[in-house]
């Protein structure tokens, strides 16, 4: 083989070689295959580490690792601040809102306890009325002379279905009452009818098949009055009917020291019957709806339809209840409790918060149980407190009516 004069040299080799054997032997060389999978490495690190950081900043948590509701204004301020457009308010002041539509209702601030007086709590009287214009100077009379703060008292009636001047006389006795130095706080009158077309006359109030539709029509009324007249400042309610005959002036002191959920005295009256040629005062036994339950009262009440009320005091249901109106003595020690399951409506101390948490009086039969009763059923099966005060008497009026099974 001839070699060229100025010998053999790599150059002159490649030049002779077509483009596209040159360009192949290139690319198929160890060291740029070498470089193409270095460089590859570098690129797909790179990507995957600039992606991991990506991510990293996007759900990075910033500021201190605690809830935004327990930070400090200062931590606040370095959590917001990586927004695009951070804020930072004044925190030394509050936040003032002028719009006179909205309001705040704070019931933290409610508390029902032991020493309401000392501790302004307002109570709420309440009096559903009906034909009741024989009683209502009374029922003032026993109001004002109650020695709970007036100014810490607030007065509502529901008067509905009457047929007398039930409207008329409680107005004038409002302002009677109202227009003296120890008035009370407010007095709201509420008006409204249910339709109840039966008497009141000791018949048909207190007959046997009267006490389904007058129970029924007596827990909405109740409900009504309660609804319309209940406000955020209240941390009692006072269910006080309009035909008591006497009660101690401490009432609403006496109740509160026992810092119950429900709480309800004994109910009798005055009834002076000649023994020996004297005046003899029986001390008549009036409330039978104040009871504790027992087996053969659980076996009846299973026994019967759902939509059926028991009504107890009467023969025509025999329940064998322990009735509290056939305890106590009012001589003895008045502190002295009693748990009831039932109770009657005379007159009720409760906490604000039971009826706020929906415990009413039901206008239906709820454990065959309605309105007063019902409502002890119902406050029971909530799991609040439904007590008895059997040495604690209040005194009803006479209405001269027959006993029942009691």
């Amino acid at each position: 083989m001839l070699l060229p004069k100025g010998g053999y040299s790599w150059k002159a080799a490649r030049a002779r070689l077509p483009p596209s054997r040159a360009l192949w032997h290139f690319l198929t060389r160890t060291r740029f295959l070498l470089f193409v999978a270095i460089a590859g490495i570098i690129i797909l690190l790179w990507r995957g580490l600039s992606g991991t950081a990506g991510e990293m900043q996007r759900f990075y948590c910033w500021g201190p690792a605690k809830a935004p509701m327990a930070m400090s204004p200062n931590e606040q301020s370095e959590w917001h601040g990586h927004l695009q457009t951070p804020v930072i308010f004044n925190h030394h002041h509050p936040v003032e809102v002028n719009e006179s539509t909205i309001s705040h209702v704070d019931l933290n601030k409610i508390k029902s306890t032991s020493k309401a007086d000392t501790n302004q709590e307002r109570v709420l009287i309440l009096t559903p009325l009906r034909d009741a214009s024989p009683y209502l100077e009374q029922h003032f009379d026993l109001l004002t002379q109650l020695t709970y703060p007036h100014h810490l008292i607030d007065l509502a009636f529901l008067v509905g279905d009457s047929k007398d001047d039930t409207m008329a006389a409680l107005a004038m006795e409002l302002e009677r009452v109202q227009k003296t130095s120890d008035a009370f706080h407010s007095a709201m009158i509420v008006e409204k009818d249910f339709g109840v077309t039966h008497g009141q006359n000791v018949e048909d109030r207190h007959g046997f098949e009267a006490q389904g539709p007058r129970r029924k029509a007596m827990g909405r009324a109740r409900n009504y009055l309660l609804s319309a007249a209940l406000k955020p400042e209240h941390s009692w309610v006072y269910w006080r009917d309009v035909d008591i005959k006497d009660s101690p002036k401490k009432i609403i002191e006496d109740f509160v020291a026992h810092d119950r959920d429900i709480l309800v005295p004994n109910i009798w009256f005055h009834r002076y019957k000649e023994r020996d040629g004297k005046k003899v005062d029986i001390e008549g036994r009036f409330d039978y709806n104040s009871w504790q339950e027992s087996e053969d009262g659980l076996k009846l009440a299973a026994s019967l339809d759902k939509g059926v009320i028991l009504a107890e005091g009467y023969k025509e249901y025999k329940t064998n209840r322990k009735h509290m109106a056939k305890m106590g003595d009012w001589r003895e020690n008045k502190d002295e409790e009693l748990p009831l399951d039932g109770i009657g409506g005379v007159n009720i101390l409760v906490k604000a918060d039971v009826h706020r948490s929906g415990i009413n009086f039901p206008c239906y039969a709820f454990e065959n149980q309605a309105e007063t009763e019902g409502f002890a059923k119902m406050a029971k099966r909530a799991g609040y407190e439904v007590i008895g005060l059997p040495n604690y008497v209040v005194w009803h009026i006479d209405t001269e009516e027959k006993p029942g099974n009691a």
